[in-house]
């Protein structure tokens, strides 16, 4: 299952084309070049610019909101005063968070809002204090402002020092002249003064910015990646939260393929068996009439209700295999995947590396995936072989159906596929589909062990 508290946008970098044996100076000097004027330098310098009025201003609300919290708590004012407190800090988080995902490319997730049991003020109130997610905003207020101005510091110190060493050849004629030279005196008194004014000067000074300014974009996205941290991990939705929200999806997946499932049996039984049966039951009646007057013909209606009453047991035990199967429960899954692959229109190999049984709910979801998967098989894949491999490997239970047919599925295109992903992700299992077109196809599932 997928739980992101928060993703970085940025498109990740492709490995270069060339040959493997292009020196790794080749790669990385264009970028180093690159670095200093990229959009993404730029923005996050913009970032940490526009993080110390934005620090400053929640620093002071956030220790003026405690403090007077703090001396009104002996009064009834104190306690929806700090309420209100914190759930202004939450709408600066939500402004960081905007502020982040525009500049950083960082994605994160607004937390759930709050709300009271009973809908009231003080419910609100109490619904606020006891939330977690709002004491990590009020502690980012704090933690972020004394880190803003470090990094403000550094930043800006090395961006504007970088350019002006870098471009200082160009402006250098501004500076006073002394005894026929001018440039910027380092130090010196009324006898001895060192000035930056001859050409070999102009050049180390220029080459000492360029390498301050080629440095400096890596310096900012180190800083800024402790602001990503920061982010991340204070003005997140809690984790306990998500999960609770994660658990309750999944509730609904299972109510809703377990009311499926049983609409199914019952339109097997309905459609099926019980149609049989109703059938048999009326031949049987009519073949009782007819014993006395014409028993050659009362046979003859016995015998064909025999085979009927065959076809209805075996739709039955089809029906039954379907729900959970007898030999799942007996033997396991490599004699059950077993079985199921002896009735693929494909031939099918079969391999189960287990030592130990998994988990009953895990065993029946393994079996009922590998079931689905061999009949897109014999239905869409037009192969002529197919494999299952199924083996552990941690505390995981690993499944992987392979074909060489003509390839080309799909997990959103709401095919059988898709409702295999709810099934599995209920229960925090993964569907992996490989399958180009043209083939071949390659579908490998994740189960926990223990369910």
């Amino acid at each position: 299952m997928a739980t992101a508290y928060a993703r970085d946008t940025r498109d990740p970098q492709r490995p270069g084309s060339g040959s493997g044996d292009r020196p790794a100076t080749k790669r990385v000097l264009p970028a180093l070049l690159r670095a200093p004027f990229e959009g993404r330098t730029w923005r996050e310098f913009g970032y940490l610019m526009l993080s110390l009025p934005i620090s400053i201003v929640l620093f002071v609300f956030a220790v003026t909101m405690t403090s007077l919290s703090a001396g009104l708590l002996i009064t009834f004012l104190g306690i929806p005063l700090l309420a209100g407190g914190l759930a202004m800090c939450r709408g600066f988080g939500a402004m960081e968070r905007a502020r982040a995902r525009g500049l950083l490319n960082l994605d994160v997730a607004a937390p759930a809002p709050v709300r009271g049991r009973t809908g009231g003020l003080m419910s609100w109130v109490g619904a606020v204090l006891k939330s977690g997610v709002s004491w990590r905003h009020l502690l980012y207020a704090l933690l972020h402002f004394p880190w803003a101005v470090f990094a403000f510091v550094v930043s800006l110190t090395m961006w504007a020092w970088g350019w002006a060493a870098l471009t200082y050849p160009l402006w250098h004629w501004i500076f006073p002249t002394h005894v026929g030279v001018s440039g910027v005196q380092l130090y010196g008194d009324a006898t001895h003064q060192v000035y930056l004014d001859s050409d070999l000067e102009l050049g180390a000074t220029s080459a000492i910015g360029l390498a301050v300014v080629l440095v400096t974009p890596w310096i900012i996205r180190g800083l800024t990646s402790v602001d990503r941290l920061m982010v991340a991990g204070l003005l997140s939705p809690s984790r306990l939260a998500t999960r609770v929200t994660e658990l309750e999806s999944d509730r609904g997946v299972v109510v809703d393929t377990a009311a499926a499932d049983l609409r199914r049996i019952e339109r097997d039984l309905h459609d099926g068996a019980q149609a049989r049966l109703v059938a048999l039951a009326m031949d049987l009646g009519l073949a009782k009439e007819k014993l006395t007057d014409d028993p050659e013909a009362a046979a003859r209606m016995v015998d064909e209700a025999h085979g009927e009453v065959k076809v209805a047991l075996q739709e039955l035990r089809d029906l039954a295999r379907g729900i959970h199967p007898a030999v799942l429960t007996d033997r396991g899954l490599d004699a059950a995947l077993s079985a199921v692959a002896s009735r693929c229109t494909v031939p099918v190999t079969v391999e189960v590396d287990l030592t130990s049984r998994p988990a009953q709910a895990i065993e029946g979801i393994a079996y009922f995936t590998v079931s689905e998967l061999l009949q897109n098989v014999s239905k869409h894949a037009r192969a002529t072989r197919a494999s299952v491999d199924v083996w552990r490997s941690a505390d995981r239970l690993m499944l992987q159906v392979t074909d060489n047919g003509r390839g080309g599925a799909d997990l959103t295109s709401g095919s059988g596929l898709a409702g295999l992903t709810e099934r599995l992700d209920a229960v925090d299992g993964i569907l992996v589909v490989d399958s180009p077109v043209g083939g071949p196809t390659k579908v490998t599932a994740e189960l926990p062990w223990r369910g």
